[in-house]
């Protein structure tokens, strides 16, 4: 996997240094598409919010000041070296999602399209981009970190290719699966529950594992509080717990296996 990292956290916030109206709006449309209008430059920035308020001013001032890109492009390299097996030339990049204040992301909708609806890099792109685009999404309700602009661009690049490798995930036990072995090859730390929690959530999940819809993944994967953002059932399960339990048993099948196969 050939990937070619580029920086934009600067650009986004280049955009929001223009007051909040009209005029950012249109320099965010010139600044994602190509000069002609008819297709997308720079498609990652199709998941910002070009209305944002501060607080993600305040974020991006934060994350360029530790490198967050620098950060990024190091883990990117990194992947791209233990992928060399995937065939196929990407671009990467960090975007800010705004899923804190406002109502332009919903972060367990969003998280739906980025980690259960990822598919295959096609064989011929479409002809609005040039180049097929790996993101790796910062989340504005959590503070910036450097690690955290590492497990973003890894996760995106190794969920790409899982997928390539495997196929797109189908069921909620697909998802476990795949998350699960994206989470610990990234060498994430998060999410854990305890050990009860654990063996509570697998009780709840069991009946579910071969559902393919998008309210019962979401209320499995992402929890209680989650599944209330949207109007969905909840069914008992503490934050994030689907997920927590995909990365604890990929590391119980594979305690030292650092990579995606």
């Amino acid at each position: 996997m050939n990937l070619a990292y580029v920086p934009l956290l600067a650009v986004q916030r280049e955009l929001y240094a223009v007051p909040r109206g009209l005029e950012r709006f249109r320099k965010y449309l010139g600044t994602m598409t190509n000069k002609g209008g008819t297709g997308l430059d720079l498609p990652p920035l199709v998941i910002m919010n070009p209305m944002a308020k501060d607080h993600v001013t305040a974020l991006l001032d934060q994350l360029l000041a530790l490198d967050a890109d620098g950060v990024a492009a190091a883990a990117a390299a990194e992947a791209s070296a233990r992928l060399a097996d995937v065939p196929g030339d990407f671009k990467a990049t960090l975007v800010v999602a705004d899923d804190r204040m406002g109502g332009w992301t919903n972060r367990y909708a969003c998280e739906y399209n980025l980690r259960v609806q990822c598919s295959p890099a096609p064989q011929r792109l479409p002809r609005w981009t040039k180049h097929f685009w790996v993101t790796g999404v910062l989340w504005s309700s959590e503070a910036a970190s450097a690690p955290a602009a590492r497990e973003a661009i890894l996760t995106a690049v190794y969920r790409l290719a899982h997928v390539q490798r495997h196929g797109p995930a189908r069921t909620l036990r697909d998802m476990l699966a795949q998350e699960g072995a994206i989470l610990a090859a990234a060498g994430c730390t998060g999410p854990v529950l305890d050990e009860e929690d654990i063996a509570y959530t697998r009780e709840v999940l069991i009946p579910h594992l071969d559902a393919d819809d998008m309210r019962t993944v979401i209320e499995c994967l992402f929890g209680d509080a989650a599944a209330r953002t949207l109007g969905f059932t909840p069914r008992g399960l503490s934050p994030c717990a689907g997920v927590a339990l995909a990365l604890h048993d990929a590391r119980l099948r594979c305690p030292k296996r650092r990579l995606v196969n």
